[in-house]
């Protein structure tokens, strides 16, 4: 099977936007190897700490949010 890691990446963008906290906080629970290449893309800081969360860059955050509407939320009805 031939894995499309940006799409891997997309997802786990979209689903950090709704661990969101202090505004631009995410929950580290992900893959190092996605995290990793989150944070070369400049999406989110340095995600190798001690800290239990990460932070999303004002582009990651950007991002995060229109791939969290895009790919989970319905049309309007």
């Amino acid at each position: 099977m031939d894995i499309d890691e940006d799409k891997i990446d997309d997802a786990v963008l979209a689903l950090l936007w709704i661990t969101l906290h202090d505004e631009r906080y995410a929950w580290k629970g992900f893959d190092w190897a996605t995290t990793d290449r989150l944070h070369k893309k400049g999406m989110i800081g340095d995600p190798v700490n001690k800290s239990k969360s990460l932070v999303l860059t004002d582009e990651g955050l950007e991002r995060s949010e229109k791939l969290f509407r895009s790919l989970f939320t319905r049309p309007p009805r």
